[in-house]
């Protein structure tokens, strides 16, 4: 017993002085009101923005048709909806609410429905406002004074770019509101002595939302235990006023929907990003999936919940709060897009000893609540269980295996420093223009690399097929360019093309080579890079970035038509096979790629890339040989399988030439001073009169240990010997 009142008091404690740091920390900064210059400034952009994308997201719905927009609100306010019919709120199989839902909500839709939706749009927006400002004040008392000044704007922005939050405005849904009842309870309503504030507010929005009523018991685990009570006590109070009110719609509820299990669309969409939605869509079914589905919600529910209550008890009360949705998110039957907001929340968890891995959760999880599964993974069918549930992953991981430092912890205030290189010094003595721009020597962290990989090429992608000028446009610069290939003499584009298909062998190469090399060489220099030479891998993959962002602008600027697509100029796709000419939207290849993004060639520009690499960093003289035959090869096969012009070729070389120079004039050069060429491990060379014990070696057994930690290619720890500008180029 007496161990028992300990935790309870040690969980009021904890509890008590996470509200008292949210509530102080907003009086101890004078509010948001008070900041430097530098901080003001960036806040009125931050601000700015958080406007910008508020005022975007409510045009982009009310602009849309009446059809079109609001969809889910069509449930309340269409010819069929809530407020038409005298039946049962489920016999349309739309509304997707509970019946004190359906209860209470209905002068909102009345509302709506005078306003044909504005008053509803509005409504949402000034929910996600209040909901970001109460996130911002709910971060921990530890946070600094910028981040708080900053959080709010930052909040509301991350809110309205989020999958949850434009899912609801386009659909009408008001999932916001029991997240926003929970912030209120545990945030802003006074609860550190026992009042009944905060378990109303979570009882209301569990009556809107039963998953909600999971955090009943994190306020028992915490020792908050007449709130726990409070709430289950008002859920029920509300669920017995649906039943008085609305009899027929709560037994429907509870015995055919219990949760919302069976309203609106299938449950084993891909929309229903919960444990019950992934069995369904991994083909189990009947009792032995009700069966399993209950074993793992049981053991989500007890490792989530006990590491929500750890972290309240630690005094990350958001963090634990976030964790609990979480749980809510996974073990609900029916999870839909627009109720995923907790997942958001939990970004505020730190992770990571080092401070060069702390942005790695938080980006995961922005990537994850702001794109489209498509984008961050490739469509692999070996990789569609994770794509079609990336939300539920994340979700589960938030709630069980994320480790999230607690405060205790020596890195959740001071995490292990970055260490930083400097470059040699450069030819300019303004060199480089962007100081700011540190070069870091470890290795980037892997998951985000993948992730930024992969979301660019997605993005490149879009760009590049929304790029389209017309056909007319298109084929008008390929005669331009003809027109300056002839008058140069190097218009050879179509002697090597029937030179080749006269060469069945040649033609076969070729077209296998234009095909299979484009991504698979890039891709395997930068992994070679990423083992071997980190400092390296950087440079590379800035310079490639900025020669795809050139090129983009070349494919915006300068549609193109290549070769096999110019009527009457007798060119041999070999390929893709023969073209309908006639017609604007021939070829299969129409619908999944950009035909007019030529000039500049990526195709060329990439190998070009590769081969210059190689040429730099290969330490024999045969490996770089034979990186340049990889832009020799590349050039000939767009030529000769009639995909580009021999000027695209030099655009591509162009952009990748200025990539490099960009480059270089943001970071300086390549080489760094002391640092080490490869990422092998330390070798100290023996000098006369040393022993060769851990002790004669330059800060001997610690030395060794501050080397591990750093983490391997961090070779910049003091004592290291400047290895000399030949040793640092090769």
């Amino acid at each position: 017993m007496t161990q028992g009142r300990g935790l309870e008091t040690e969980g009021r404690r904890g509890v008590v002085n996470a509200e008292q740091g949210v509530r102080g920390s907003t009086a101890a900064g004078s509010g948001f009101g008070v900041a430097g210059n530098g901080h003001g400034v960036a806040r009125a952009v931050l601000w700015a923005l958080a406007a910008g994308l508020a005022v975007r997201q409510t045009v982009a719905v009310l602009r849309l048709p009446p059809g079109e927009r609001l969809l889910d609100l069509e449930t309340w306010i269409g010819e069929n909806g809530v407020l038409h019919v005298s039946g049962s709120l489920y016999e349309s199989g739309k509304f997707t609410g509970t019946p004190f839902a359906g209860l209470v909500l209905k002068p909102l839709g009345r509302a709506a429905e005078h306003a044909l939706g504005v008053a509803w749009t509005l409504g949402t927006l000034l929910l996600v406002v209040a909901l970001g400002l109460v996130a911002a004040r709910a971060l921990p008392g530890t946070v600094s004074r910028r981040t708080r000044l900053l959080a709010a704007p930052v909040a509301i922005s991350l809110l309205m770019l989020s999958l949850p939050v434009r899912n609801s405005f386009h659909l009408g849904q008001t999932s916001i509101i029991p997240v926003l009842l929970v912030l209120l309870a545990f945030f802003v309503a006074r609860g550190d002595r026992g009042e009944p504030g905060p378990g109303i507010l979570i009882g209301l929005g569990a009556a809107l939302q039963p998953a909600v009523l999971l955090f009943a018991p994190l306020l028992w685990l915490t020792g908050r235990r007449r709130q726990a009570l409070t709430t289950v006590g008002t859920f029920a109070a509300c669920t017995a006023l649906a039943w008085v009110a609305l009899p027929s719609d709560s037994w429907t509820y509870v015995t055919r929907h219990l949760a919302g299990a069976g309203l609106g669309e299938s449950p084993d969409s891909l929309a229903n990003q919960s444990l019950h939605g992934a069995l369904l869509r991994f083909g189990l079914e009947g009792p032995l999936e009700i069966a399993l589905f209950v074993v793992l919600a049981a053991a989500v529910c007890f490792v989530g919940l006990r590491r929500a209550a750890r972290y309240a008890l630690d005094g990350q009360l958001l963090l634990a709060v976030a964790i609990t949705g979480c749980v809510a998110v996974a073990v609900s039957p029916t999870a839909w897009q627009h109720q995923l907001v907790w997942v958001l929340l939990a970004l505020v968890g730190r992770v990571g000893t080092r401070a060069a891995d702390r942005p790695v959760w938080p980006v995961v999880v922005v990537i994850v609540m702001t794109l489209p599964g498509r984008m961050m993974l490739p469509n692999m069918t070996v990789l569609h269980p994770v794509r079609d549930n990336v939300l539920l992953i994340t979700a589960l991981a938030a709630a069980c295996a994320v480790p999230f430092l607690t405060r205790t912890s020596p890195s959740f205030e001071r995490p292990i420093p970055t260490t930083y290189a400097k470059p040699v010094a450069a030819r300019w003595r303004r060199v480089p223009l962007a100081p700011f721009w540190r070069r870091l020597v470890s290795r980037p962290n892997l998951l985000l690399e993948l992730l930024a990989i992969r979301v660019g090429y997605s993005v490149y992608s879009h760009i590049r097929a929304a790029a389209t000028g017309g056909r007319e446009a298109a084929e008008s610069h390929a005669h331009q360019v003809i027109a300056i290939e002839e008058a140069l003499g190097i218009d050879i584009e179509r002697w090597v093309n029937h030179a080749v298909v006269k060469a069945k062998w040649a033609e076969g190469f070729f077209d296998f080579y234009y095909t299979s090399f484009h991504f698979v060489v890039p891709l395997a220099i930068l992994a070679v890079l990423y083992v071997r030479r980190p400092a390296d891998y950087r440079w590379a993959r800035a310079s490639l970035a900025f020669a795809t962002l050139l090129a983009l602008l070349g494919f915006w600027l300068y549609p193109l038509a290549p070769p096999r697509l110019m009527p009457g100029l007798d060119y041999i796709d070999t390929v893709h096979g023969p073209q309908d000419l006639a017609n604007p939207d021939y070829g299969p290849m129409t619908t999944i790629t950009n035909q007019y993004a030529a000039m500049p060639s990526l195709h060329f520009g990439w190998s070009l890339w590769c081969g210059i690499v190689i040429v730099l960093l290969a330490p024999k003289l045969w490996m770089k040989l034979l990186g340049l035959l990889h832009p020799l090869f590349t050039v000939c096969a767009i030529v000769a399988t009639a995909n580009h012009w021999v000027l695209d070729a030099v655009g591509g070389a162009l952009v990748v030439g200025v990539g490099f120079t960009l480059t270089y004039l943001l970071a300086g050069p390549r080489r760094l001073e002391g640092v080490m060429p490869t990422a092998a491990p330390l070798v100290w060379r023996k000098r006369s009169g040393d022993s060769g014990s851990d002790e004669s070696r330059p800060g001997g057994a610690d030395a060794d240990a501050d080397a591990d930690r750093k983490g391997s290619g961090d070779m910049t720890a003091p004592g290291l010997r400047d290895p000399g500008p030949k040793s640092a180029a090769r």
